[in-house]
């Protein structure tokens, strides 16, 4: 296990090859525990025991011939700004690639129309010459680096088919010279619309990868750089950086709330959608905590600031953003060992074109620009886009839908889900009481039994107190006088209301008290059966029963939709409680849930689980994060529901920032679309090489076309990722 996580960001990475080369040297780094390299976002995430320095792990990088620098834990735009400035250079580079390369694309063009419009030889050596020296000096330096290293990359393809073309044509034009004859036909505009396409698809490539990323710059973009502290002299406008514990800021209407903290002072409706994903604006009010990002709509506030720097929520959310994108699928792993072989093996079959073209028909210039073709189709790069831009993409939708996911491990295990424990208890229910039952004796209403137990209850903030108040506030029953010369006994409140003594109370409380319960046991027993919890209440001064009041923890208004989700992707759902039976099925009836395992002890829960791996399911486990931890870390998959607790966000494999368990089957549901989308990717970044190469070595493809195909490998693959951006969760 990692004691010691270090980023570090990565220049000059172009193909899955250059991932591997990348990662075999980190890990040969003594300390390194683990090390994952990501194309995509041109970055490693490396663990380590806590033993060398940041330094040293980017001087591995660095001597296998890269860019190298270490990402600073606090500066978490460091990476937007990156990519940012990667896509500047490679739309410049495109642009001149192009720019350059247009007199031969014109040429090309015209001639199925019986035009020759090809520059002169000297100009066409020219107009290549800048393409393939100066534009791709680029693919040489990689080349170069890759081969000093024992490897071979993307680079070293391309810039052996362009050199191959280019000094084909250079040959062909001196021969011709030398010995008179007609003009032949040269290559320089293979060479160099190759690399202006390969320039190209660079561009678009950094371009979309960027669009799969957004989610970082969103939660960037939430960020406030100051906020007024409340002093002794008035409002104090300092910057986020100097603000501390304890103090306490102002925000106005329409404005983004600086920190993290509780409200001291006024009322709003806050916008939290960007952070939680709840559509809805949220009321607060005095006491209620606040997220640093979110909006203010409609009332001044005053915010003691709880949480400051690295420990806001925000900032948590963008590290766990940061990363989940940065982690490695397992399926991965595969395309890593296809990738390790799959340039040497191009490079023989390019030779091995070359040898059969040339030996079978003798005509060498036809076998060179087979081979080059071969060379060209076959870079890897969308092998190594596939997984890391899909990952990207399905991760930063899940963080905008308040679904938080701690790596790609979780996600592709979340793929395969085939049934879903729930935890009960603040999970599927509220976890706070509700009024389910009113009862009174012969000769007395259930409204006076509600009415007077709410007038006991008036001073308390206990949770039954407050469903009693709500009940009757619900009712619309006229409050009684405050209970006055009132204390609390053992199991229940004593009292007098109306000029009445009361107690309220469980049964062990009208025991000692000498009021006889016989009159309702029948009703009690029913309601107990049914998993419902009462109290009673009686006249002390008569020694009678008046009635009784039962409470039930009632289930989330989303969770049977929660259910129904699941059920209809053929997924199973079990409840697992330590509740008693009669409450536990309670709650199932009602949320249509037929499997419930019941009196379960905290240590037992895990247990449960592995009785439900046992039989062959993935599991997932659904609970709060806290009292289920051992539960959490035994399943397959553990999603926390805690409207973002610390304790959810440090356990937890997906951690859902609201309280709502339809977001656990929207969780699954984008994990299979983004494993479905990985899948997809590969199929097509296989396929464009298990058609191309043949029919480059065929000689059906020119390097030309060779050359857009295989830019249009890679952008396919990441616009296939881009295709996860349009999903939202189905919440109906």
């Amino acid at each position: 296990m990692s004691k010691a996580a270090i980023d570090i960001a990565i220049d000059g990475m172009t193909c899955a090859a250059c991932v591997a080369r990348v990662e075999k040297a980190l890990s040969a780094v003594p300390g390194v525990v683990s090390a994952e390299v990501n194309l995509a976002t041109k970055s490693a995430r490396v663990g380590t025991d806590g033993t060398p320095a940041p330094e040293t792990v980017a001087a591995a990088v660095e001597d296998i011939g890269y860019g190298a620098s270490v990402i600073a834990s606090a500066d978490s735009g460091a990476q937007e700004r990156r990519a940012e400035a990667r896509e500047k250079r490679a739309r410049l580079s495109a642009i001149a690639g192009l720019v350059v390369a247009a007199p031969f694309l014109v040429a090309m063009a015209a001639a199925p129309f019986g035009r020759d419009l090809m520059p002169a030889p000297v100009a066409q050596a020219l107009l290549a010459g800048i393409l393939q020296f100066g534009l791709g000096a680029r693919f040489y330096a990689g080349a170069w680096k890759s081969l000093r290293a024992g490897s071979a990359t993307m680079d070293l393809l391309v810039a052996l088919g362009t050199s191959a073309a280019y000094g084909l044509s250079l040959y062909l034009w001196r021969e011709a010279s030398g010995h008179g004859g007609h003009e032949p036909h040269l290559y320089f505009e293979s060479a160099a619309v190759v690399i202006a396409f390969v320039l190209l698809g660079k561009w678009l490539e950094e371009r979309a990868t960027s669009e799969t990323a957004s989610a970082i710059r969103a939660l960037g973009k939430l960020r406030v750089a100051s906020a007024r502290v409340l002093t002794p002299q008035g409002e104090v406008e300092r910057p986020i950086a100097e603000i501390r514990i304890g103090d306490r800021v102002a925000v106005r209407v329409g404005e983004r709330i600086p920190v993290d903290g509780r409200i001291a002072e006024g009322a709003a409706s806050v916008d939290e959608s960007m952070v939680t994903g709840e559509s809805l604006p949220v009321s607060k009010a005095v006491g209620d905590a606040v997220i640093g990002g979110t909006v203010d709509l409609d009332g001044r506030l005053v915010v003691e600031v709880t949480a400051v720097g690295t420990e806001t929520m925000l900032a948590k959310v963008i590290r766990l953003v940061e990363g989940a994108q940065a982690s490695k699928a397992p399926v991965q792993k595969l395309v890593d060992k296809v990738s390790a072989v799959f340039v040497p093996v191009v490079t023989l079959i390019a030779l091995g074109t070359l040898a059969f073209w040339g030996f079978t028909t003798g005509d060498m210039e036809r076998a060179l620009v087979n081979a080059v073709s071969v060379l060209v189709i076959a870079c890897p790069c969308a092998l190594g886009l596939a997984t890391p831009t899909a990952v990207l993409a399905g991760t930063g939708v899940a963080a905008g839908a308040g679904i938080l996911v701690r790596d790609a491990a979780s996600l592709e295990r979340a793929a395969g889900t085939g049934v879903v424990v729930f935890d009960k208890t603040g999970t599927l229910t509220t976890g706070e009481p509700v009024v389910t039952a009113v009862e009174a004796v012969p000769g007395e209403r259930p409204e006076t039994v509600i009415r007077l137990a709410a007038a006991l209850e008036a001073g308390s903030d206990h949770p039954l107190a407050r469903a009693i108040r709500a009940e009757a506030e619900a009712a619309h029953i006229e409050d009684a006088a405050p209970a006055t010369a009132f204390r609390a006994v053992v199991g229940g409140l004593e009292g007098s209301v109306d000029g009445r003594r009361l107690l309220f109370g469980n049964t062990g409380a009208m025991r000692a008290a000498g009021v006889p319960t016989a009159a309702m046991e029948a009703s009690a027993a029913a309601l107990a059966e049914r998993g419902q919890g009462m109290s009673w209440l009686a006249d002390l001064d008569a020694k009678r029963l008046l009635g009784l009041v039962a409470f039930a923890d009632a289930p989330r208004p989303d969770a049977k939709a929660a259910v129904a989700a699941l059920e209809r992707e053929r997924i199973g759902v079990v409840m697992l409680t330590g509740d008693g039976r009669g409450a536990a099925q309670r709650v199932g009836a009602a949320l249509g849930i037929r499997e419930i395992v019941a009196e379960v002890k905290p240590e037992e829960k895990a247990q449960a689980i592995e009785t439900l791996k046992s039989r062959g399911f993935v599991v997932a486990m659904v609970g709060d994060g806290v009292n289920d931890a051992p539960a959490l870390a035994a399943a397959d998959v553990g999603i926390a529901m805690g409207a973002g607790t610390d304790v959810a966000i440090e356990t937890a494999g997906i951690t859902l920032m609201r309280n709502d368990p339809r977001l656990a089957a929207a969780a699954i549901d984008l994990a299979r679309r983004t494993v479905a989308t990985i899948r997809r990717g590969l199929f097509w970044a296989f396929a464009y090489n298990v058609i191309g190469i043949p029919l480059a070595a065929a000689g059906i493809l020119s390097p030309v076309f060779a050359g857009a195909a295989m830019a249009l490998s890679s952008v396919s693959v990441v616009l296939n990722a881009l295709l996860l951006r349009r999903w939202r969760p189905n919440l109906g």
